[in-house]
């Protein structure tokens, strides 16, 4: 039977926490578990525990001093992806936690596939993130470029979208350049305030280290040792996406984020994001990264809203 050892700084509420939850988690792992003391056994077939083994290091060993390791809302997030994980552990992989240490924040992968996103985006140049609404494409992404420009990887970050809700004309917002993108880069600022704070971010974008700017700024652009991000992709036509695709330079990381059920153009047919999965998915040094409703971070009904659309449309 293995075991595991719960470190001393975690409070007896969350602890009680999880023995509550540990039903439901044999169940879905078919598992047996027990507590003893300042120990967790557990014993069954080795892909549940191998998905188990991850949880508990996720939970209480990737930061051991935060105030708020466990809560309610991260077990079921956990509930509604261990047996998918169970499924799809690849033996190869590490039981480590991935973890990245950002200005002495700690972001670390909740769910396997965001897990497998992360060693995308250090293993490849050319990263597309593809899935719904809240499951950390856009701050994973930004956490990883802070990281290349932390670490002097790269020498800035370069953040931009498409502005289609102003049709892509912004000449007639008020106001300069900074001014009229700031709303629609709301997502892509809140990230940054949360990982390096408010002075630090007005500090490296009035330097030019973080750069943001619609995607129409980046035509005839040659962008070297940058860490690019293009959120929203599925917002991008095909003639767009070719442009932003042959902008990079040597040395530069580019991701690209995209939600395959938002299209907000007025033909979803003309976005680029269909074609440019058909036409480079095989390209071996290009890496297509799948999340799905199992990796949504956010507050757990958001799944079940992704759920319920998805069923309505079908």
């Amino acid at each position: 039977m293995d075991h595991f050892d719960i470190p001393s700084v975690i409070s007896s509420d969350d602890v009680t926490l999880l023995l509550q939850r540990l039903p439901e988690i044999e169940s879905q792992l078919k598992l047996h578990i027990a507590h003893r003391g300042s120990k967790i056994l557990y014993d069954g077939n080795s892909e549940g525990k191998k998905s188990f083994r991850r949880f508990l290091n996720q939970h209480f060993q990737t930061q051991p001093d935060a105030t708020d390791i466990l809560t309610k809302e991260s077990i079921d997030l956990a509930l509604n992806t261990l047996y998918y994980d169970s499924k799809s552990f690849n033996t190869t992989d590490s039981d480590k936690p991935l973890v990245l240490k950002i200005n002495g924040k700690t972001v670390s992968p909740k769910t396997l596939n965001q897990k497998k996103y992360i060693q995308a985006v250090m293993d490849h140049d050319l990263v597309f993130s593809l899935g719904p609404a809240g499951c950390g494409k856009t701050y994973l992404a930004i956490s990883l470029a802070l990281i290349h420009l932390l670490s002097r990887s790269v020498d800035r970050i370069v953040l931009t979208r498409p502005v289609v809700e102003a049709g892509e004309n912004l000449g007639f917002l008020p106001g300069d350049i900074q001014e009229k993108v700031n709303p629609y880069f709301r997502p892509l600022y809140d990230a940054l305030h949360d990982l390096i704070g408010f002075e630090k971010t007005a500090e490296l974008i009035e330097k030019e280290i973080i750069e943001i700017a619609p995607l129409a700024y980046m035509r005839g652009r040659t962008i070297n040792r940058s860490f690019i991000i293009l959120d929203e992709g599925q917002n991008t036509l095909r003639s767009q996406m070719k442009m932003f695709l042959t902008r990079f330079g040597q040395s530069s990381k580019v991701v690209i984020t995209a939600d395959t059920t938002q299209i907000d153009l007025p033909d979803p047919e003309m976005s680029g994001i269909h074609h440019v999965i058909r036409i480079l998915k095989g390209i071996k040094d290009i890496s297509f990264v799948e999340l799905g409703r199992n990796d949504v971070v956010r507050h757990p009904l958001v799944q079940q809203i992704i759920d319920a659309y998805d069923s309505d449309k079908q």
